[in-house]
């Protein structure tokens, strides 16, 4: 999903907004800080045979014109259609709850609530999440899905701690609306991102309007990642 970048910006906010007990325990379990510094972690152990039945744990295919009810039966059924996104995280909180030391699935669950943030991770099947559909991002050939991991990210010219910042000025009035959102509510916004992405008219090429139209957009997504990801730890150590 999002490049290490973006995956930093969601685990720093979600580690501002741990309760302190749960601040301490994932300190304890990685490190200080280390939420942020091994949020890219399950990108890096894809090249590893080892981990090689991880890899699509970072996605969850979804059609076109689903409804809330047709998500949340997918969310309670997360095998229905393979172990994908929605598995992972089943799976692997379920397993933190178990073992609060387990630094494998903390490291695996941090890095999937941000992945669940990122809309083309919820893509279509037959374009594979964005990847096959082509994109000059000012004058660079890649494509919809590399445009969302990092490129937009990249345009604010930003490191991970000043984005971080930046959003949690920006939306610190809606703080508390935020962390009242459940998984599914987080979904459904993600969801609701990437339909808009797939409507966007592909013939305007100008970089500058994809920027100025998805800015706000990939702010409150990445800021959603991190509060989700706090209210999923504050939950499993409270």
């Amino acid at each position: 999903a999002y490049d290490a970048v973006g995956h930093r910006i969601i685990a720093d906010i979600a580690y501002d907004n741990l309760t302190d007990k749960a601040r301490t325990q994932v300190d304890k379990i990685l490190g200080k800080r280390g939420i942020v510094y091994e949020a890219s972690w399950a990108d890096e152990v894809r090249s590893d045979n080892k981990y090689a039945y991880s890899y699509q744990w970072h996605y969850q295919d979804l059609d076109d014109n689903m409804s809330s009810a047709a998500i949340k039966k997918l969310m309670d059924n997360p095998k229905a259609e393979g172990e994908h996104l929605f598995f992972a995280l089943d799976t692997l909180t379920t397993r933190l709850k178990k073992d609060k030391n387990d630094a494998e699935a903390l490291k695996f669950l941090v890095h999937f609530v941000g992945d669940l943030h990122q809309p083309l991770h919820l893509g279509r099947k037959d374009d594979k999440g964005g990847n096959k559909v082509d994109f000059n991002w000012f004058g660079r050939k890649t494509n919809l899905h590399s445009v969302w991991d990092g490129a937009l990210i990249e345009n604010q010219k930003m490191s991970y701690s000043e984005f971080s910042q930046y959003l949690q000025d920006k939306f610190a009035p809606r703080n508390a609306e935020f962390k009242k959102y459940s998984i599914l509510q987080s979904v459904e916004a993600a969801y609701a991102v990437r339909n808009l992405i797939y409507a966007y008219d592909m013939s305007d090429t100008s970089n500058y309007h994809y920027v100025y139209f998805f800015a706000d957009k990939v702010d409150e997504m990445l800021y959603h990642g991190g509060i989700q990801l706090a209210n999923v730890l504050n939950a499993i150590y409270k």
